[in-house]
């Protein structure tokens, strides 16, 4: 019998209890089901009580309407600039829950059926499995708000193949569903006519066990093939030209690969980049570079420092300043401090990048006896001297 753990229409996250399968629902479909501090609760919350109990065997999580997650709240972000560390909770248990939807102990099956673009593409690429249609666009566009790659990506992305993560990570550039399951970002491709029935079948099937799951998921799967223009069919082009040690490097190489013929598609990408904070783009090639030789621990405490720095404007303001451009004022003109890639300063950049005092730095458990220890709210944040 299914029971609603939340399930009221204006929730922001469903939980439902049906059989041996839970089944999440990311529900702000107006805003593309952008994650707030409410949403990162109820995440929070739902998966620890399921991994506990010996009833809960299979987690589902979708989106509704046409996105799957679109990333963090940027409205929630620029409201808490005037304020001293305002978001800094729910940066914090978002970065804890990132390392536990890696770690899970059940099944997890994400069904994406549209757009899943930074932080929010956290809920789906470290999934048991994580199966995308035609309508999926991926992304993880930061850098085009000041911002640095977040929420896992920094290890993820820079373990895919060659220069891959570089490139897009610095880009933002799209992928699409056959993309995402070329690079393994994906583990199977559903045409979106048949992700309902899927779904259902899912339900159905009423287990955990990891071949019955993926064997009930292949019953709908389709083999792809990249079609002509995936970028993935420039992988050397890109090995060639991320694989320099700085941004500057990159793109220099990238202007002179574009003089040669049948290499317009850089133009765009050159465009991108010159249009993206200087500060962030070094930022997220020095986060990248050091993801490939960090644990996905070191690269989430990592991560969350150099997010509350960016947050607390320690060396610019450009977030805010990305974010008002994009999505207050929307004018696409943002005013980068420092304004070019000549004017960053290199020890500003590393300066974001270090360590907390120990029991500041983000707490991710080691040890199963307190696997779901180190919780914000056991934080030394949340002692007067430290807010």
């Amino acid at each position: 019998m299914a029971k609603d753990l939340q399930n009221p229409a204006e929730e922001v996250v469903i939980g439902e209890e049906r059989g041996h399968v839970r089944l999440i629902t990311l529900n702000r479909p107006r805003q593309l089901n952008v994650i707030s501090s409410k949403v990162v609760s109820l995440l929070a919350q739902f998966l620890e009580k399921w991994e506990k109990d010996d009833d809960a065997e299979l987690v589902i999580i979708k989106g509704a309407g046409r996105a799957f997650c679109a990333g963090g709240d940027l409205t929630m972000f620029y409201a808490g600039r005037t304020s001293k560390d305002a978001c800094l909770e729910v940066v914090y248990r978002m970065y804890w829950l990132c390392f536990h939807i890696h770690s899970y102990k059940k099944t997890q099956v994400a069904l994406v059926n549209g757009i899943s673009m930074g932080g929010g593409a956290s809920f789906m690429v470290p999934m048991t499995f994580s199966v995308v249609t035609e309508k999926v666009v991926f992304a993880t566009p930061e850098t085009s708000i000041g911002f640095h790659t977040e929420c896992g990506f920094s290890y993820m992305l820079s373990h895919l193949p060659g220069r891959l993560g570089e490139y897009l990570a610095l880009t933002g550039a799209r992928l699409n569903g056959k993309e995402l399951v070329a690079i393994g970002f994906a583990t199977h491709f559903v045409p979106s006519e048949k992700i309902n029935e899927l779904e259902q079948h899912l339900l159905r099937i009423n287990s955990g066990d990891e071949q019955a799951v993926k064997a009930g998921i292949e019953d709908f799967s389709v083999n792809v093939q990249l079609d002509d223009d995936s970028i993935l069919n420039k992988q050397s082009i890109i090995d060639e030209c991320f694989s320099k040690i700085s941004v500057e490097e990159i793109i220099k190489s990238l202007e002179t690969e574009s003089s040669k013929e049948g290499n317009a598609w850089i133009n765009s990408v050159l465009a991108g980049l010159k249009k993206s904070s200087p500060l962030a783009l070094k930022i997220t090639l020095k986060s990248i570079r050091e993801g490939r030789n960090q644990t996905l621990s070191e690269s989430l405490r990592k991560e969350f420092r150099v997010t509350m720095n960016i947050l607390r404007t320690a060396v610019s303001g450009d977030m805010y300043e990305g974010i008002r451009a994009l999505a207050i004022d929307k004018d696409n003109a943002p005013k980068w401090d420092p304004p070019s890639l000549d004017k960053v300063d290199d020890e500003k950049v590393d300066f974001v990048f270090q360590p907390f005092q120990e029991e500041l730095e983000l707490a991710i458990p080691e040890m199963e006896d307190c696997r779901w220890g180190g919780k914000f709210e056991n934080s030394a944040y949340t002692r007067p001297q430290n807010v």
